[in-house]
């Protein structure tokens, strides 16, 4: 049994002191001990997942050669979860891939339920998390601005050559994890899918209840950044997918969040979906750094189940680059999940408020980036708004359209293949992962990589990255100014990076003395890759 021992308690109130949270706070949670009950087995049950499942989530698995069922899609026995419920104060989500069931419990009852003979362990929650982002009539009014934002955050991924082609993500599922969706029912940023029927299934995970367009405007803007469209403009690419929206989160209750970002993933397994796309993050309210391992949470061990069952997952970093923690946080730290970082868009690089990686057992992360600043439709208007919230859904609806030009690969063959189509691959860092991702990977449009953009002039105690003339850019505004180089060691972690606006030819000069042998020197620059070993 796992319970909340003194020293947890320690740092968890140091914790709390740190963060703002009052006493009283810390004391209702401690009260409310929720704990997740982990069951040993599915003995006697029974399950037919074609009465099941969704006819797509059949149609995937068979495609993609995943088993149609295996013993993590099985319901938990409901015998065990029928003497649980007796035992226990009240009882909330169960989960089939985890064979486990949450519980409000004292430590009285939870001592009776660890020793029932089917229960494998007890594990007490912990705290909360915080959605990614900052921050009737409608206004259909579009500004200069606005038009120049719209059209930049999906030109930066090359979203135009998707348009041009008429690829808007048709045939995708898409499930949507978020506060609420208020006015997608009625937004005319919507108009599009609700005149489709595109809309196909809702949930309010908190609430137990079909009715999610309220609460928080967050998931109304993240949708619109997935497969928005106002007066023709589009504000994602995705504007010919399908949607499943999920409420996950709650301010009032701060144990739930995981339990049901779980409960949704399965829901949205079930019901055939494609791409999840979670704009929200789990990191100093609830978990140490050294925990942002991609295993340790029940999230990303969630979303990582998620991936095993063939669906794309694509999370959001973090906005925690500018303040103490600015590692990312879970989900975005599994392995298998897509993890998105943003850039500013007026310096065409990394936004100081996005997340950096490696996670705590260093992997790269993030895997990607896109706009951290965008336009979207809110409650009543197109609003900016800011955050890796945004980031995030932008590639989801790029990855809906990169698919449907693809839908023979897996989702794991598609998480590759996203990677390398942006523009850094394979130069990476823990800024921006690989880049924005490009769409004329996936529509053939691929420029050449054959001109050699810069030299590397070795000396005898000095390195120098020569930039050729003919490539220097003149224009402060192009992207493509900036050199991205970074020392790497022998394992694979990077020991620093930088990103260099080149405005003359000798653009970086390297100390060999200051670097030790099997390390090595990675240089970006238009294109153009190389590596130096020391």
């Amino acid at each position: 049994m796992t319970t909340k021992t003194p020293l947890k308690i320690f740092f968890l109130a140091i914790i709390l002191a740190f963060t703002g949270i009052s006493s009283n706070f810390a004391q209702q949670t401690f009260a409310n001990n929720k704990y997740w009950v982990f069951l040993k087995n599915k003995k006697d049950v029974t399950f037919d997942p074609y009465a099941y499942f969704d006819s797509k989530t059949i149609e995937r698995r068979l495609q993609y050669g995943i088993p149609i069922v295996d013993s993590t899609d099985f319901p938990i026995n409901q015998n065990y979860f029928n003497t649980i419920s007796e035992t226990v104060d009240s009882t909330g989500n169960s989960t089939r891939w985890f064979n486990a069931v949450s519980v409000y419990a004292t430590p009285e009852q939870i001592e009776k339920i660890s020793i029932l003979p089917f229960v494998l362990s007890v594990e007490a929650m912990q705290l909360s998390c915080v959605e990614a982002s900052f921050e009737t009539d409608w206004d259909t009014t579009i500004s200069e601005s606005q038009l120049k934002r719209l059209k930049e955050q999906l030109e930066v991924m090359q979203g135009n050559l998707f348009i041009d082609k008429d690829i808007d993500g048709k045939g995708l599922r898409i499930a949507i994890f978020d506060g609420g969706f208020p006015t997608v029912n009625t937004n005319p940023a919507f108009e599009h899918i609700r005149k489709d029927g595109r809309i196909l299934k809702t949930w309010d995970f908190t609430k137990n209840k079909e009715f999610v367009y309220d609460y928080s405007t967050h998931g109304c803007e993240v949708m619109s950044c997935i497969g928005g469209m106002l007066n023709g403009v589009k504000i994602g690419l995705a504007t010919g997918a399908e949607f499943l929206l999920a409420r996950t989160e709650v301010n009032s209750e701060p144990f739930s969040e995981e339990e049901n970002w779980l409960a949704a993933s399965e829901w949205a397994d079930k019901n055939g979906v494609d791409i999840i796309n979670s704009s929200l993050g789990y990191t100093y309210h609830r978990y140490f750094p050294y925990q942002m391992d991609g295993k340790y949470s029940l999230v990303s061990r969630a979303a990582n189940m998620a991936a095993r069952k063939g669906m794309l997952v694509v999370n959001a970093a973090g906005n925690d680059g500018d303040n103490d923690w600015k590692c990312v946080g879970a989900p975005a730290d599994a392995d298998s999940v897509l993890s998105v970082g943003g850039i500013d868009p007026y310096t065409g690089y990394h936004t100081s408020f996005s997340s950096f990686g490696p996670t705590w057992d260093k992997r790269m992360k993030p895997n990607v980036c896109a706009y951290g600043h965008v336009i979207a439709a809110a409650k009543g208007s197109l609003v900016s708004t800011q955050g890796t919230s945004f980031a995030s859904p932008l590639v989801a609806g790029f990855a809906a359209c990169a698919w449907q030009t693809k839908r023979n690969l897996t989702n794991m063959q598609m998480f590759d293949e996203i990677q390398k189509s942006a523009e850094l691959f394979p130069y990476f860092d823990y800024a921006h992962g690989f880049g924005v991702p490009q769409a004329n990977y996936f529509t053939n449009n691929n420029p050449s990589t054959d001109s050699v953009t810069f030299d590397l002039v070795i000396e005898p105690e000095v390195i120098k990255v020569m930039v050729k003339p003919e490539f220097i850019v003149k224009d402060v505004s192009d992207r493509s100014k900036y050199l991205y180089y970074n020392i790497q060691n022998s394992n694979g972690v990077l020991a620093e990076y930088n990103v260099v606006s080149v405005g003359s030819e000798e653009a970086v000069v390297i100390y060999p003395a200051n670097y030790t042998k099997g390390q090595k020197l990675n240089i970006y620059y238009k294109n153009y890759y190389l590596t130096h070993e020391f």
